[in-house]
């Protein structure tokens, strides 16, 4: 078309040859005036399209000296080769085209490079991706990036959902500071808000005074105190409020903060307030936030906060006055009441354990059932807690060395022996210990090979199997089995299993060990693997109804009784029982609670199961099954029949 008499031509198809040709150009190092080192690895670049794409090598550029059409070299140590190669490419093709895992590495790249709109798409990416899993991952990378927006958007996510977000390994696995608070008489704690604001004022000002660092003050269960004026106070004013209520049989250990520092005691503030230069100032320039909390049951609380920086879990638990029963404890409650209807006998429910306890190992010994560790909102327990039938009551037992949770636990030679898990702290443990009931203590055993949460663990002809389980990430199903000889005190690795599992049920019958269900990543299994200590063999069996990670499993009357689990989306009510002679299983009645990470057990020729979480709650009631009526109920008067 000639307009007024001059030639214009568009040619829509010479942008994106040129493009193609360019980035050609590039990948064959032809005209290229610009060597990237990326951790040893080297990319050459034209230096025009990239101070086009990134603002942070114009200024490299710009501020060399003349160049004389030598070629420019730029160092990076701290980048992902393979991030810096997909940004090139999309600077030379404007697309950008990552795998999922290698996002964090572009946005990181991205960041440096000052490519704001691929860090934008990026950080959208993460979000559009964002789970209950991944949320605490995700929210450390967006701190170590400073990205505020992404922040703003993980932080409301975590907001939403919180209690999900807390059942998961990587908020069980944050530092914790643990909190008992003693409320004066007609008192009640502030809303959520308030309340953390509170708790923070009062870390700092704890930090300020005695001048030791944070992980000192999560050492052990803090004694706080409200008082009249709304105001956390530690010392003896709580020392002699708690003192009078924590129950002997209680093996937290609480603490109280040490005196301060004279020279700082005389500049202490009555109400906190401070300028930046004095010590809470210095404090307060670290990030100090609290970015969700839920009451989540009567007098208990969680919180996810940032304290002096860091990322960490406050647990905090009321106690409403000195005159409370010895029998409260720090734990999530959850009682089931029966009422009598009608000319209906009332039911007597069976005593709940002290602690509601999930992930929990669970033993019959010596006639009673043994219920260890486990965990709760609030921490990973190392209470032990012993149930006798006869008295329908929970006794405290010597506690483990090790708070633990995610682990099975086993007797082998009139012992209990517990290996690995987590101690919600840490990487996954490798460290066992066992019990002797007649010394009542706990010792150590040997180490495992690897460091495994959520392995199974069974005896088997005076030996302890452990099977399976997680690897050091948390993520990966392992297919390890080794076996422990309590006489030569040494481990043997036997064969591998068929297909990685981890949160797998394990038990030994007629002779095998079974490792039944579990998952591979975060997929459910329904396989089920039988192990031969003949011929060190694995061999698939038949597999169960329902895909299930963390179910429960007992032997009773020659038979498999898998209890509950979770199925991926659910906590389970459902049960099924595995005939050995038949080579099937078939569905039984249904729990009355839905439980996952359960304990199970057979006592008095019943099957129990115990504790577990049901989707909302941490659970210390007990139920156990009947097998003429074909239903479960969590009445004394099944446990006696």
């Amino acid at each position: 078309m000639i307009p007024n008499g001059c030639l214009m031509f568009e040619d829509e198809s010479f942008l994106d040859s040129t493009v193609a040709k360019m980035n050609a150009l590039r990948k064959s190092g032809q005209f290229c005036d610009v060597r990237l080192q990326v951790c040893g690895h080297e990319l050459m670049a034209h230096r025009a399209v990239l101070a086009c794409c990134s603002p942070y090598l114009f200024e490299v550029f710009n501020s060399e000296a003349e160049h004389r059409g030598g070629v420019s070299l730029v160092q990076f140590d701290d980048l992902n080769p393979k991030a810096v190669e997909i940004l090139l490419s999309y600077a030379y093709t404007a697309q950008l085209k990552a795998d999922g895992d290698l996002v964090q590495d572009v946005f990181s790249a991205a960041k440096k490079l000052k490519m704001e709109r691929v860090k934008q798409i990026c950080g959208d990416y993460l979000l559009s991706k964002m789970d209950c899993q991944s949320a605490i991952a995700y929210r450390s990378f967006a701190s170590s990036m400073g990205d505020g927006h992404l922040l703003s958007n993980i932080d409301a996510y975590i907001q939403e959902h919180l209690l999900e977000i807390a059942e998961k390994d990587n908020f069980l696995k944050l530092p914790r500071l643990k909190l008992e608070v003693m409320l004066e008489e007609n008192l009640n704690l502030p809303s959520n808000g308030k309340l953390y604001s509170k708790v923070i004022n009062w870390v700092q000002h704890s930090l300020w005074e005695t001048g030791e660092p944070l992980e000192k003050l999560m050492d052990e269960v803090q004694m706080l105190y409200y008082s009249a004026d709304h105001r956390l106070h530690s010392g003896d004013a709580a020392e002699e409020l708690l003192g009078a209520c924590v129950p002997e049989d209680d093996h937290a250990q609480f603490v109280q903060i040490k005196p301060p520092r004279e020279s700082i005691q005389r500049q202490a503030s009555t109400n906190f307030s401070c300028s930046l230069s004095s010590p809470i100032g210095q404090l307060s320039k670290h990030e100090w936030k609290c970015i969700a909390s839920e009451k989540t049951s009567n007098g208990t609380y969680v919180c996810l906060a940032v304290l002096k920086g860091m990322l960490c879990v406050i647990s905090l638990h009321e106690r409403c006055s000195p005159q409370s029963s010895p029998t409260t404890t720090p734990c999530l409650q959850k009682s089931r009441s029966l009422e009598s209807r009608g000319d209906e006998p009332c039911e007597t429910p069976l005593a709940p354990m002290h602690y509601a306890r999930s992930g929990l190992g669970t033993a019959k010994l010596d006639g009673r059932l043994i219920a260890a560790g486990g965990y709760n909102r609030e921490e990973c327990l190392r209470t032990v807690e012993s149930y006798d039938p006869m008295k329908d009551c929970w006794t405290f037992i010597a506690p483990m060395q090790t708070p633990r949770a995610r682990f099975q636990m086993a007797v082998l030679m009139g012992q209990l022996y517990v290996m690995g898990g987590s101690n919600g702290h840490s990487d996954e443990l490798s460290c066992g210990e066992t019990y002797d009931p007649r010394a009542n203590e706990w010792t150590r055993v040997p180490e495992l090979r690897t460091n495994r949460c959520n392995a199974g663990v069974c005896s088997l002809h005076n030996r302890l199997f452990v099977v399976g389980g997680s690897d050091p990430c948390g993520q990966k199903g392992l297919k390890n089995c080794d076996s422990f000889d309590p006489l030569s005190r040494a481990w043997t690795k036997c064969a591998s299993l068929n297909i990685r599992r981890h949160q797998a049920a394990v038990c030994e019958l007629d002779g095998f060990v079974y490792v039944i269900g579990g998952a591979e990543l975060w997929n459910c299994l329904n396989s089920v693997e039988r192990y031969n200590p003949e011929n060190n063999t694995w061999t698939l069996v038949a597999p169960m109804n329902v895909a299930r990670r963390g179910a429960g499993v007992a032997v009773h009357e020659g038979k498999l009784f898998v209890v509950g689990g979770f199925d991926g989306s659910h906590a389970l009510r459902c049960v099924e029982v595995y005939d050995p002679a038949r080579n099937d299983w078939r569905m039984l009645g249904s729990m009355t609670t839905a439980r996952s990470n359960a304990g199970v057990a057979v006592l008095n020729r019943v099957v129990c199961v115990v504790g577990g979480f049901d989707g909302n709650n941490f659970l210390n009631t007990m139920e156990i099954y009947n097998p003429e009526s074909n239903e479960w109920s969590p009445s004394v008067e099944t446990l006696s029949e």
